[in-house]
């Protein structure tokens, strides 16, 4: 999957992810590959993302996401 995290301040993350863990607003929900499409709003909380180098971890304040066709869209505050 492709995972894209951008901020007011630019591009924080863009590559291949197995799975991310995100903070949405009625509680964390994982995403893995084949997710169902989906638009959901986040809040405060940590993003946490499965690359080939290991476990990376985002703090955010709130934002929104996007899931569809295996490419993860994140648009987040810190």
């Amino acid at each position: 999957m492709e995972l894209i995290i951008l901020t007011p301040t630019g591009e924080i993350f863009r590559g291949e992810v197995r799975q991310v863990t995100l903070p949405g607003i009625l509680g964390k929900f994982t995403v893995l590959d084949h997710h169902a499409a989906l638009i959901t709003a986040l809040c405060e909380g940590t993003i946490l993302y499965h690359t080939k180098d290991g476990v990376k971890e985002l703090k955010i304040k709130n934002g929104f996401v996007e899931v569809n066709h295996n490419k993860i869209s994140v648009c987040a505050e810190q």
